[in-house]
């Protein structure tokens, strides 16, 4: 039987997951892969390929800096503990921070060059003295990635290079990204930097967001020729906190202005809403025999969600349940289900319950109740 919906529902509830490439039919993107992951929740706005693994190229070095990140939180070493810069360091190609052999480099300067430069020598001195070797530090990254979550990333070295073992997907990058900002808020600065000067030497952070995008706050960027431009942008607006990754983009014009045009969509065309909170009457079923022709029905949680507003706009809800309800009718118990449909999203079921108690009739009524019956004529048929 279907019951009365109450009010306007155009909302989906908070408990529920949404799906993994959720809205993928309201946004398009000319990177191979991508997602919009929004920061307070972890929840997937908009996913491509996102869980697929991928080579992240220098956007791998979240990992890096958040194994050093980790070890300054636990205390086993410290901002200003100094590293010694090898000739294998010093000797590194690709993106440098140009560190000089032979010389000592204080942590928080290295995750400077690692984090704003991209340096894949700053990565070796940091992977060296905490461990002694890449390989060594690549094992602590694949730990970490384990502790974390992160089941579709492995690790080969600390730089990014090229390397049939080390792989991220997208997903994995944002929930990184996710977990070094709510972790490290006292080093949140160093993402931002819009540059940074290393043995006289200044070079700009490659980051296409910074002084672009208002609000952003940098992360990572990567690029090889097997990988393409990619990049791990975070940005913060009106209270709401949005991570978006970039994969396998042509060129580093592509990324600026696709990264641009996909953050500007993660807060322009995503909303939360709220339409009820937890205990909420949301609708009513008949009851047979009771002192009530009606009980109200209520949700035990809120009815929240954060989606493209092309799916909340287009929102439909009805109420099913077994009944009339048989008289007398407990508050508090389950007798209901809200269906919810949206475009772009997996149909949804939430329980609901009873909000209030109502009794039965005495045995005198129920007769009286039995005679109307009875005595009440067959409605006509319509057809005949």
């Amino acid at each position: 039987m279907t019951g009365r919906l109450l009010g306007i529902l155009a909302g989906v509830i908070l408990s529920a997951a949404a799906p993994a490439f959720a809205a993928e039919e309201f946004v398009r993107t000319q990177a191979d892969q991508a997602i919009i992951l929004d920061y307070e929740t972890g929840q997937v706005l908009f996913g491509k390929e996102a869980d697929e693994p991928m080579p992240p190229a220098s956007m791998s070095k979240l990992m890096t800096a958040a194994v050093v990140l980790d070890l300054i939180e636990r205390g086993t070493i410290g901002p200003d503990t100094l590293f010694e810069v090898s000739e294998n360091a010093w000797r590194r190609g690709g993106s440098k921070m140009f560190v000089l052999v032979d010389t000592e480099i204080p942590v928080i300067e290295l995750l400077k060059g690692i984090i704003v430069l991209s340096g894949n020598d700053a990565s070796v001195v940091v992977a060296e003295n905490i461990a002694g070797s890449e390989e060594a530090f690549a094992k602590l990254m694949n730990a970490k990635a384990e502790e974390w979550g992160l089941t579709e990333s492995h690790f080969a070295n600390p730089t990014g290079l090229p390397d049939p073992q080390q792989w991220m997907s997208p997903h994995d990058l944002a929930k990184l990204a996710q977990r070094i900002w709510e972790r490290h808020p006292d080093y949140r600065y160093i993402f931002g930097l819009p540059d940074y000067t290393w043995s006289e030497i200044t070079q700009r952070n490659r980051n296409p967001l910074l002084g672009v995008f208002e609000g952003a706050k940098g992360m990572k960027t990567g690029h090889t020729d097997e990988s393409g431009y990619g990049v791990v942008g975070l940005a913060e607006r009106d209270g709401e906190t949005r991570i978006i990754v970039l994969h396998g983009l042509a060129n580093e014009r592509a990324r600026r202005s696709e990264a641009d045009r996909i953050m500007r969509i993660a807060f322009e065309e995503f909303d939360t809403r709220t339409f009820f909170e937890k205990g909420d009457v949301v609708g009513e079923a008949e009851v047979f025999a009771g002192q009530e022709e009606t009980v109200p029905l209520a949700l035990d949680t809120d009815i929240r969600f954060t989606l493209h507003e092309r799916s909340l706009d287009g929102a439909k809800a009805h109420i099913t349940y077994q009944g009339p309800l048989p008289a007398p009718v407990k508050a508090g118990a389950q007798v209901a289900i809200l269906h919810l449909t949206m475009p772009g999203e997996e149909p949804r079921e939430y329980p609901l319950y009873t909000a209030k108690r109502v009794k039965g009739l005495s045995a005198w009524s129920k007769i009286g109740l039995g005679l109307q019956a009875l005595l009440t004529p067959p409605e006509a048929d319509a057809f005949q």
